[in-house]
């Protein structure tokens, strides 16, 4: 159960799912600023994995009635994990583990890289209602959507990684069944539609001389042509986020057919892709609000959801429990305990390689930020959110794709 009204002199209650002690100040200031916005609604909902962001903490669950907060969505809008689980033979997979690392780096472009060419399956996208992908781009209101520029890169980086925390799996559950799970966003066009959104909400607080604690918490009202603006740009951009991981995850599938299937297509036995940066409306303590999880997947009775720990940990399928007092929400992963900057300080290559013994993985001095022991342990963080979620499934990467080269920006 939830600890709650810890932070103090706050306009309405913050529920967290942790101890406030393991919550870094920093963190605890934001949340403080989030609780005391004039559009936040009801309370603010603190997952397990709470920590530091951009604007509003990652791990937090905010609800407003009659605005939209875009630095609470985030940076990479719609941001989330996909898994699927597969019938091959897991001793096939081990012992392919090199060549298929390598297989996925080669389909797969990671960091700031993007593909050489729009494939058929992207390049007929269509949004949820049907309509043309690319098409529906020409409707948005951020003005940089409209650049071709902007659209063939949109394109071309559909099926790819991207850096930070962002990355390709392939695990093993307790049944020794071979699983994949990646995690990436909305790209570059996600960053940009967020960023000329956020300008906009800073520039609406200083046409009505609003104030706020923290500016970059700026609000955009509803009733006002710039909230309708956000919400059609946003819900494309989780669109987008969402067909990226479904464009990966047909490659790497591909990869491992021709790695251990004789190139044979097979049977997905359990699939689940869920944003944990992104906005919806809902019906919560009987009102239709929206719902705002940064690092926060929803988890209503019966969602399927993926909480990860690090490269080097393990990670589990969840099933929800609909608890309303998280607005059906559970965390999204382990939750960094420290910085990037403050990893690469304190450990080393050396440290890395201990740490992801039989994983196989980059082990360079570009990824320590990735480090292990710079993540909570996702075994306590799924224990402090029982009333949450229950474990369907455990599992452990035996390989591990990261981008690396640039900052997470969740």
């Amino acid at each position: 159960m939830p600890i709650t009204d810890v932070i103090g002199d706050t306009r309405i209650p913050v529920k967290l799912w942790t101890p406030l002690s393991g919550v870094e100040f920093g963190a605890v200031q934001q949340l403080h600023n989030v609780a005391n916005l004039p559009c936040s609604w009801k309370h603010i909902a603190v997952m397990p994995d709470v920590h530091f962001g951009y604007g509003a903490t990652v791990g937090t669950v905010m609800v407003t009635e009659d605005a939209i907060v875009p630095s609470a969505v985030g940076v990479d809008i719609g941001c989330g994990l996909m898994a699927v689980k597969t019938p091959l033979d897991p001793d096939a997979v081990f012992a392919k583990r090199g060549e298929i690392l390598h297989s996925i780096g080669r389909s797969v472009p990671t960091g700031f890289h993007e593909n050489r060419d729009v494939s058929d399956e992207v390049s007929v996208w269509k949004c949820e209602d049907g309509i043309p992908g690319w098409a529906a781009i020409h409707d948005l209101s951020c003005p940089d959507t409209h650049e071709l520029k902007l659209l063939t890169k949109a394109q071309l980086q559909m099926g790819s990684l991207g850096g930070g925390n962002h990355f390709i799996e392939v695990c093993l559950d307790e049944e020794r069944k071979v699983w994949v799970m990646l995690h990436s966003g909305s790209r570059h066009i996600g960053l940009r539609i967020a960023n000329y959104h956020m300008k906009v909400a800073r520039q609406l607080m200083d046409r009505y001389y609003i104030k706020l604690t923290d500016p970059y918490l700026a609000y955009i009202p509803r009733g006002e042509d710039e909230f309708d603006d956000y919400m059609k740009d946003l819900f494309w951009a989780q669109q987008y986020a969402s067909a990226n991981r479904v464009e990966m995850m047909r490659k790497v599938l591909k990869d491992l057919a021709y790695a251990v299937n004789e190139g044979k297509e097979f049977e997905r036995l359990f699939e689940v892709n869920c944003h944990h940066n992104y906005a919806d409306w809902e019906h919560h303590f009987g009102r239709d609000v929206i719902v705002v999880r940064k690092g926060a997947t929803r988890a209503r009775e019966g969602d399927y959801g993926i909480i990860p720990g690090s490269m080097g940990a393990k990670s589990y399928i969840v099933r929800g429990k609909g608890n309303p007092e998280s607005f059906c929400s559970s965390s999204h992963g382990a939750g960094r305990r420290m910085g990037r900057k403050e990893a690469k300080r304190q450990f080393t290559v050396e440290d890395l390689k201990r740490m992801t013994e039989g994983v196989e993985c980059r082990k360079d001095k570009d990824v320590i930020d990735e480090i292990p022991a710079a993540y909570k342990d996702v075994d306590i963080v799924i224990a402090q959110q029982g009333d949450l979620v229950e474990p369907i499934a455990k599992l452990k990467q035996i390989i591990c794709v990261k981008g690396g080269g640039n900052p997470d920006r969740d």
